[in-house]
């Protein structure tokens, strides 16, 4: 990733409020910083020129990192924000990673692809056909981050006999769910949009906020929560109008 321009920016902001995060808020660096690599990873690959349309990734993916820089600085914190900031701070690493992926993915992603995709584009099929495959090639760069990540996680505490035999197995449940939540991603975005055009859109975005935090209460389930969500799945879906 180069040192200059708008994820450059981003990242350091990032950065920026890891290295200013008080002891009692320390937990959130868990999300925090896996999210920081992960966007460093999506500026790489816009470099390498990974993407159809470059251009509009890096403004998509900036504008996705700001709600997430809002719900974190107090700014605009909604119902899925605010229970993964409020859970336990003695929670695993990796159930602070899930709170913000919930929160993010599934809250947050369909809003920042409304706000870089206008209801003229959602007429032009060949347009959307490319919004569409960029969307989908953010999974092999986040594929390509689960065992580092995994990595990263594991350095912060000690993990059973039980949680290192499962290692590949949690990994491949990674790369699963999150390729599962990012289609139904899609399908709530296309939802969200018919509801601008419709007038309704805040009703729906309410709807989406509700599945979000019920989201929660699965992640927090006790058990193998990986291998389950690749089972039952990560994402939420809106429901028809």
């Amino acid at each position: 990733m180069t040192d200059r321009g708008p994820i450059a920016d981003v990242v350091a902001r990032m950065r920026q409020r890891v290295d200013e995060l008080p002891p009692e808020l320390a937990h959130r660096r868990f999300f925090l910083e896996t999210y920081l690599r992960t966007t460093k990873a999506v500026g790489q690959a816009i470099d390498e020129g990974r993407f159809e349309d470059p251009a509009w990734v890096e403004i998509w993916d900036v504008r996705f990192a700001e709600l997430y820089l809002q719900a974190h600085d107090g700014t605009s914190v909604a119902r899925p924000w605010r229970l993964a900031f409020e859970a336990p701070a003695k929670l695993p690493a990796l159930a602070h990673v899930l709170l913000g992926i919930n929160a993010h993915v599934n809250y947050d992603l369909p809003q920042a692809l409304l706000a870089v995709i206008s209801d003229d584009d959602f007429l032009d099929p060949q347009l959307m056909d490319r919004r569409r495959r960029d969307h989908e090639r953010i999974d092999g760069v986040l594929a390509e981050r689960v065992a580092a990540e995994d990595g990263e996680l594991a350095a912060t505490g000690a993990r059973s006999l039980v949680d290192r035999v499962l290692t590949p197995l949690n990994r491949l449940a990674s790369r699963r769910f999150l390729r599962e939540s990012r289609q139904k991603v899609w399908h709530n975005t296309t939802e969200l949009q018919q509801a601008r055009v419709q007038g309704t859109y805040e009703k729906r975005l309410a709807e989406l906020e509700v599945l979000s935090a019920a989201k929660v209460a699965d992640l927090l389930r006790p058990g193998q929560v990986l291998l389950r969500l690749a089972v039952t799945g990560f994402g939420v879906t809106l429901p028809p109008a």
